[in-house]
């Protein structure tokens, strides 16, 4: 029975290893996503009370008054209550500018929150595929370390017979210690990155690998979803400025302001005089600035300039962008020249390894040689390895240079 409790408690960390889709699926718990999804959400709200703020507004207001001196027309005391509901026919088309630019950028935060996640799932591939090529490295480093060990020992009998110099053993000693020093550093890689992971996807993780890119061929080059955020961000702007010509035309507002007055008179005599009365009036209302020293013009220019500097920048991110995709092809072409070069060492490296494990079994050749080739090997694994890893990352930044949804891709 203690066994059986001792083992429920030690499966679970083999079996809870991450693959690459299970930790695209946690990096959606992100902060970043959730603050690009809050700033949406704010944009919403913004553009909710602008369009509220157009509908006809009613209001009412109570008033009561009291005087030290009473008159015909004014009472001892008095109290008024008023309603009244106005509306904007006309506002030079300053509304309709403003609801574009709200559209626009609500249209832009959704693409932002798009690529915010496109730009996380491309995080997360590239740390994983890291991984495992530290991973591989690590393990052929740990063979390299083995056959050092395994030299040293064989230059150590020699020098205590005298067949070996001390300069000799002093070397290999040295590359032991060097090699040490690397495996530190591949074992820090490994760490920084399953620290970066946690980080990003909000918890400890362990990486499971086997998972893949799916390939992608593209027939058209679709904007990535950043760039289609700055067109947006481009009509917004362009309204924006659009809406400070508006000042240069009227503005019309109808209201109906009903209100129902108390007079309260001590002295009778004055108090005929006057009686509580009820109004009602309907208004309409024509405001229009014909001078105001170029006010108006210079905020349209302030904010076209913006909308001009907006453009160049958009300009600018969609030729990188086109430059960006050209090189992670080119990149993706030479990757696949790596992996055939790798394979080719690999063939090779097990072929010696192959002939001189046959002759270590039959005593030809010492254990010394034996390391050497087995690490040889391993180093050739890890070369196909890491090229292999190489060649997912540079699949993945194509999917993302080309404005696909890439987490759709990752298998």
């Amino acid at each position: 029975m203690k066994k059986s409790l001792a083992l429920i408690f030690i499966i679970p960390f083999s079996l809870y290893a991450e693959s690459l889709s299970q930790l695209v699926e946690l990096s959606k718990n992100n902060k970043m996503i959730e603050s690009s999804q809050r700033n949406l959400e704010s944009v919403e709200k913004g553009y909710d009370s602008l369009k509220a703020g157009y509908l006809p507004q009613v209001s009412i207001s109570a008033d009561y008054q009291e005087t030290n001196k009473e008159t015909s027309s004014v009472p001892d005391n008095r109290s008024t209550v008023q309603g009244t509901v106005s509306y904007v026919l006309y506002d030079g088309g300053k509304k309709y500018d403003l609801f574009d630019s709200y559209e626009a950028q609500i249209r832009s935060s959704s693409e932002n929150l798009t690529n915010q996640k496109n730009e996380i799932v491309l995080q997360v591939i590239n740390y994983y595929y890291n991984y495992l090529t530290y991973e591989a490295q690590k393990e052929s480093k740990q063979k390299e370390i083995e056959q050092l060990n395994a030299e040293y020992k064989r230059l150590k009998r020699f020098l205590d017979v005298g067949s070996a110099t001390e300069d000799e053993v002093q070397k290999i000693i040295s590359n032991i210690e060097s090699a040490q020093v690397e495996l530190h550093e591949l074992e820090l890689n490994i760490q920084t990155i399953i620290h970066n992971l946690e980080y990003v996807v909000g918890k400890s993780v362990t990486i499971e690998d086997g998972s893949q890119i799916k390939d992608y061929e593209s027939k058209e080059v679709k904007l990535r979803a950043d760039l289609r955020a700055l067109e947006h961000d481009l009509e917004a702007q362009l309204a924006t400025a659009k809406s400070q010509r508006s000042d240069y035309l009227p503005t019309l507002t109808i209201s109906d302001s009903y209100s129902s007055n108390d007079l309260n008179y001590k002295t009778a005599a004055l108090s005929g005089n006057s009686s509580d009365y009820e109004q009602n009036i309907a208004a309409v209302n024509l405001n229009w600035k014909i001078f105001d020293f170029g006010s108006a013009n210079k905020s349209y220019e302030s904010e076209y300039k913006k909308y001009l500097a907006l453009k160049s920048q958009y300009e600018y991110e969609k030729n990188k962008a086109s430059v960006d995709l050209k090189l992670a092809l080119k990149a993706y072409e030479i990757g696949k020249l790596k992996i055939k070069s790798a394979k080719a060492g690999l063939k090779a490296a097990n072929s010696a390894y192959e002939s001189i494990k046959a002759k270590f079994q039959n005593g030809l050749v010492d254990n010394v040689s034996y390391l050497e080739a087995l690490s040889e090997k391993y180093d050739a694994k890890s070369t196909l390895d890491a090229a292999l890893n190489e060649l997912e990352i540079d699949k993945a930044n194509i999917i993302y240079y080309s404005g696909e949804n890439l987490e759709e891709f990752v298998k």
